[in-house]
């Protein structure tokens, strides 16, 4: 109750504040026709304006958030003239090039937000990613605010989409996949998202329905273009979790440019204030590039490398947790001997070649390489003890334990490696006639996997080993003696040399054109892909799936401003290797892809409330899945049974209102409502892992009237339970006492809101007397973030202890980071 009244009580705060008019900034290169940078060309709008440099480079600040009319003129070239529409503190690049004998578009019409409305996908504006406050910062903490899309870890930077797991999302960078590593089995050890928001200029993201050119997979694309420098800069962000400093420059001839990024993190702050105490320093580094040149005006080259270092050390001491029920509440405490030492490296390169033949004809060549790799190695013996709390408040002892009730120990251990080397060479190619587009594609890959699996778990209750559940070790004393063998409660031993062979392609058309004055829009199109899956010890298999898919999408002549939206098609996920691997370690190169129907009607309803812009996206999806390859999930280890006996279905609605609560801003409310359920060798459905009915998310941006650069972001979540309150390897048919199954057993809602709080020292539009040493950066800010704000107490999963004197067995959660205060610093120069 209290939560509850202080979250009103600063939301009317917050929502009281007025508004004042901010800036954006548009900027780029000026060229003529041979692509020459033009100096001295003004650009001006109302009384404002600037000049271009001897290189054509311009930069230009705005009013924001309401649309302006920008004219670009030259001595002897045509005037440009375009109307722009940016939110605040938004930087758009615009290089226009100026003719000299045709007449130039008389009016080029841009929105900041090329939210791409008719394809369905969300574009997210990359200055709100970086301000918005998040444990694990960057571009999926943003993602996790929409609607459809849900993760109940905040240390995690994976998450699933419209029912689907973390391995059925599609990422790319510039057009390049890009991969995560295989090992992580908790969001803790999982370090930094491979994309670097310092470094990124568009964010466009689909949850169904997308178009064959996006790949095999089935729940979602992440679509990430990096930015092209027009000028140097630098930026440098420093907080007590670490930190990342960028630097981007062009030269003088404008042939060759590049963004560089280096990106530190120390999880310390978050994870020791967890419940268990550790002696624990995980550590995260990562460089990263983008280099561009180009050779001609026709050919571009580029370049994009990442190196990522994770090292994860954790020494488990002690642990105190108290459950149960007010009136017989129980504690439990752990003693931990033992420790581990995990490793990620992983190294990746790509070229990218773009040749534009001609005004319709553009040519794309990407070849790459991932090398990842990994370790996890760990000995980890716990000692509990079940106790009985003081429940006498009088009581001197009040909440200690008075007696135990039950003891017990676990020993933890494992030997993984794993090393994969991953190759692609890829063709594409777009030919755009007036409305019409045609888009082709053809991909070779080639992924060589060699992996060691050693693991094992044995559990101890007052003496007596537990055995497997498992009909032969069933113990039926004292009507029967018991005689099994002691063996470890889980083990999985396994070596593995695996080597995938895959070629794919996709060709699609896309048109526009109008009907009785109602502009429609449609795309067809077919992928498809061969795999061959080979390696030591394994009889060679090869598979090919056909994906048709299609959109359409029509704008009434209505007074109202709506977009009506229809997509699907068959979508089919080929096994990776991780998805070939059964529970016991086992590669059973039989599996086939994964199948799923999707079916998603959308709407876009844009309107003016209170005199500003405001949007209203509603979605309903039905996907329908065959050859479903099941899996069991702990934190974000997903584990697959190898066997395509499932079949499974996901529907849903998603809707998200966006726009000025406060002018000047951009807020958003989003609400996801799901169901998904599995039937597993026909014994009935039964929620899948990801079954998350009910997902409400706020991202709540403000700042203070006098004092506009003073701001506040607030991000909120609130998803109901998933299933994950039995251990994974129980049947989830069983039922209890009551006839529930287990998989009907969930984890305690998930809640959480994030506040963040800056000011903006200098910028552009504030700077300081002259010889002032803050002139010398472009923008300074200095903030701070409280992460948890009400100190929900959230878990990720539940450890499950055995009492052997009363056959009882206890769920008690493992809990997320409560309230932590953070310190923030940004810079620009």
């Amino acid at each position: 109750m209290k939560n509850n009244l202080a979250f009103l009580f600063l939301c009317s705060f917050l929502i009281s504040f007025s508004a004042l008019a901010q800036n954006a900034i548009i900027k780029g290169v000026v060229l003529d026709e041979a692509k020459i940078p033009v100096s001295d060309a003004y650009v001006s709008y109302e009384n404002s304006g600037t000049q271009t440099d001897k290189n054509g480079v311009y930069e230009l600040s705005i009013p924001a958030n309401r649309e302006v009319s920008i004219k670009i003129s030259h001595v002897g070239l045509k005037d440009v003239i375009f109307t722009i529409k940016l939110d605040e503190n938004q930087e758009y690049e615009f290089n226009p090039v100026l003719n000299t004998n045709i007449e130039q578009i008389s009016e080029v019409v841009i929105t900041g937000r090329e939210r791409k409305i008719v394809e369905g996908i969300t574009t997210l504006d990359p200055e709100t990613i970086r301000t918005t406050p998040s444990a694990n910062p960057g571009v999926e903490g943003l993602l996790k605010s929409l609607p459809g899309v849900s993760s109940n870890n905040e240390l995690s930077t994976q998450y699933s989409v419209r029912g689907g797991n973390y391995d059925e999302n599609l990422v790319y960078v510039n057009e390049i996949e890009v991969y995560r590593p295989f090992l992580i089995r908790s969001g803790q050890q999982e370090g930094l998202s491979f994309v670097n928001t310092d470094l990124v200029r568009n964010v466009d993201f689909s949850a169904g329905g997308f178009q064959a050119k996006y790949g095999d997979k089935l729940s979602s694309v992440l679509d990430i273009t990096y930015r092209r420098p027009t000028r140097f800069g630098a930026t440098a962000d420093l907080s007590l979790l670490g930190g990342s400093v960028s630097a981007s420059g062009i030269t003088k001839d404008k042939k060759l440019s590049g963004i560089i990024g280096v990106r530190y993190r120390d999880n310390s702050l978050l994870v020791n204030a967890k419940e268990t105490e550790t002696n624990f320093r995980p550590r995260f580094t990562d460089v990263q590039t983008y280099i561009s040149y180009n050779f001609s005006k026709k050919f571009e080259l580029g370049f994009l490398g990442n190196i990522a270092i994770n090292n994860y050390d954790y020494e488990p001491l002690t642990r105190r947790t108290n459950f149960g029920t007010f009136t017989n509440p129980i504690a439990l405490t752990i003693f931990y001997e033992g420790q581990e030492v995990d490793k990620y490296e992983t190294y990746f390169g790509a070229l990218k070649g773009t040749y534009q033949a001609n005004e319709n004809l553009t040519l794309k060549f990407i070849a790459s390489g991932y090398h990842t790799q990994e370790q996890e190695h760990f000995d980890i013996l716990a000692e509990y003890f079940l106790g009985t709390v003081n429940t006498d408040i009088g009581s001197g002892d009040l909440g200690d334990v008075e007696f135990n009730r039950g003891v017990g120990s676990q020993l933890t251990h494992a030997r993984n490696d794993l090393d994969a080397l991953i190759f692609n060479a890829e063709h594409k190619g777009t030919y755009i006639e007036d409305k019409h587009q045609l888009d082709w594609g053809i991909k070779y890959t080639s992924e060589d996997i060699r992996d060691r699996i050693q693991e094992y778990e044995i559990l101890d209750s007052v003496g007596f080993s537990i055995r497997p559940l498992r009909d032969e070790f069933v113990n039926e004393q004292p009507y029967a003696p018991f005689a099994s063998p002691i063996v470890p409660f889980n083990s999985v031993r396994a070596r593995n040399n695996v080597k995938i062979d895959r070629i794919s392609g996709y060709a699609q058309y896309s048109f526009r054109s109008n009907y009785n004055e109602n502009e429609i829009w449609a795309n067809v199109g077919i992928r498809s892909q061969n795999w061959t899956v080979s390696g030591d010890g394994l009889q060679s298999q090869s598979n090919i799936v056909f994906s048709p898919r299609a959109q359409f999408a029509i704008k009434p002549n209505w007074n109202s401003d709506m977009i009506f939206r229809l997509s699907g098609g068959f979508y089919h996920q080929p096994p990776f290797y991780r998805e070939l691997r059964d529970l016991n370690g086992v590669v059973r190169p039989e599996v086939k892809a994964q199948q799923s129907i999707h079916a998603v009607l959308g709407n876009d309803y844009s309107f003016d409330l209170w005199e500003r812009p405001f949007s209203l996206t509603t979605e309903l999806y039905y996907k329908k899945l065959t050859d479903v390859n099941t899996y069991t999930v702990e934190n974000v280890r997903i584990r697959y049974r190898a066997n395509n006996n499932a079949e499974a279905y996901a529907t849903g609605l998603d809707m998200r209102l966006n726009g000025e609560f406060v002018p000047g801003t951009e807020s958003w409310v989003s609400l996801g409502i799901l169901q998904t359920k599995e039937n597993l060798d026909n014994r009935g459905y039964i929620a899948r892992p990801t079954d998350q009915r009910l997902k409400i998310g706020v991202l709540f941006q403000d700042y203070v009237p006098t004092m506009p650069n003073l701001k506040m972001y607030l991000n909120m979540l609130y998803q109901t339970g998933v299933p994950g309150g039995t251990p994974s390897s129980a049947d989830p048919y069983l039922q209890d006492s009551r006839g529930d199954n287990f998989r009907d057993r969930r984890l305690r809602d998930y809640r959480r809101a994030d506040l963040g709080v800056s000011y903006i020292v200098v910028d552009q539009n504030k700077r300081m007397r002259e010889g002032h040493f803050l002139n010398n950066f472009r923008e300074l800010n200095l903030g701070f973030e409280i992460f948890n704000v009400f100190d929900n107490r959230n878990s990720i999963t539940n450890t499950f202890v055995r009492d052997a004197a009363s056959q009882l067995q206890f769920a008690i959660p493992n809990l997320l980071t409560p309230r932590i205060f953070n310190v923030r610093v940004g810079m620009k120069f």
